[in-house]
């Protein structure tokens, strides 16, 4: 059984026992949290789909950590101008562990 959720304007697919990284949430480490954005859900090969979503699903999923991601570097030049940007960035994330899936 796996379900699609949609956090943070992006969708990932889940089942019980999985550990995600999505989009910083505010919630403590070790809280447990609902979702309630399940796009489908897939059980024994029958395959509900929401419009948007499905009634009645959740997902409980506990946070393990708020971290940052590895760096990123963005780098522009113009050339024969000696012009040179550089900057850096690190994506904050939320790493989930999914627990239960209620359907």
């Amino acid at each position: 059984m796996y379900v699609i959720i949609e956090t943070g304007g992006k969708q990932y697919r889940v089942k019980e026992g999985d550990v995600v990284n999505v989009e910083k949430l505010d919630v403590a480490v070790g809280q447990v949290l609902d979702l309630n954005q399940v796009l489908l859900v897939e059980k024994d090969g029958n395959v509900t789909v929401g419009a948007p979503v499905v009634d009645g699903v959740t997902v409980v999923a506990k946070v393990l950590e708020q971290g940052k991601g590895d760096k990123v570097i963005a780098f522009r030049y113009k050339p024969k101008k000696h012009v040179r940007v550089k900057k850096g960035h690190r994506q904050p994330y939320t790493k989930l562990s999914i627990e239960t899936i209620n359907a």
